[in-house]
């Protein structure tokens, strides 16, 4: 089963513990690199550790959140490994997986409730990356030093 990192900031916590809960019962390996409170927190803090773990392979995918979503991927993206995909709804998520082989799904937790997140997530980790003329692309993504 495929292993899932988290990480939130305070506008995220309820959202991801109902979403870790959900894909437990589902059989995926949780780690929650945390927020683990409503208390007003920095995302990077919790975004970095999370998107080094995914890119050095430990965890298959990451899942993010924060109350726009736009932090917390901003963040992840520094990571030259870390393709994060700022998802809304089922089609943006799938796509991001399908054309872009994001490893992050980052989440716009006070603009989705708590099952339409549970619903990208689900199409987010059951889609496949469709390889063929988009792996150019993603190739294209790290900066190169």
């Amino acid at each position: 089963m495929k292993k899932i990192a988290f990480a939130c900031d305070h506008a995220g916590y309820e959202t991801k513990n109902f979403l870790i809960k959900q894909l437990k019962s589902k059989g995926y390996e949780i780690k929650d690199f945390g927020t683990f409170s409503e208390e007003s927190v920095d995302y990077p803090d919790f975004a970095h550790p999370m998107a080094s773990a995914v890119e050095r392979g430990e965890y298959d995918f990451g899942i993010s959140l924060c109350g726009s979503g736009n932090g917390i991927n901003m963040t992840a993206n520094k990571h030259q490994g870390i393709r994060s995909a700022l998802c809304w709804n089922t089609e943006i998520s799938k796509l991001a997986r399908l054309h872009n082989d994001a490893n992050v799904c980052a989440l716009p937790a006070r603009f989705v409730s708590k099952e339409e997140a549970e619903k990208i997530v689900d199409v987010f980790l059951s889609a496949d990356f469709e390889g063929g003329r988009h792996i150019r692309r993603i190739e294209k993504i790290p900066v190169k030093q």
